[in-house]
């Protein structure tokens, strides 16, 4: 059944043979410089992928600070509106209580003196009316000194009293 044949044994292994140099010569270099190619390219294509990969994490690192740095200036600018509107809010306040307490005092001030000035007038009313009641007693009619004298005298009385 199977024969072996020396003639096509060595037939098969020149063509072989020949077969492989010519495709060593003309096929394989050109398929291996095309295998060293795709490789290179795609070497390339990783080596910019990492770095674009690297450039992202970066730019995300940066812009979690630049977030964190904003959200930390918004909370310091809260902060300070609120203590800026707390001050304000006490200055207001005083300045109402000192602004009540000057007119407060201005009142005391004003009633004091319509007070001094009505015990002044009571007193001279007093003076007079004790005038003309010693007057018509003594029937006699006393003159400025003696007038007031007397009034001074009562008055001492009065406040003793």
């Amino acid at each position: 059944m199977l024969d072996i044949n020396p003639g096509l044994i060595i037939w098969t292994i020149i063509t072989f043979v020949l077969l492989v140099v010519v495709l060593g010569k003309f096929a394989w270099t050109p398929i291996l410089q095309a295998l060293q190619s795709r490789e290179q390219e795609i070497a390339d294509a990783l080596k910019k992928a990492d770095e674009a990969k690297k450039d992202a994490e970066r730019m995300m690192a940066e812009n979690k600070l630049a977030m964190d740095k904003a959200s930390n200036e918004t909370a310091r600018l809260i902060a300070e509106g609120r203590t800026m509107a707390e001050q304000l809010k006490n200055d207001i306040v005083a300045k109402a209580n000192e602004s009540a307490k000057k007119m407060l005092d201005q009142a005391k001030e004003e009633i004091a003196r319509e007070k001094e000035a009505a015990m002044a007038q009571l007193r001279t009313e007093v003076a007079e009316l004790s005038i003309t009641v010693a007057e018509k007693i003594l029937d006699e009619s006393l003159d400025g000194a003696k007038q007031k004298k007397m009034v001074d005298k009562v008055l001492q009385q009065l406040q003793k009293n």
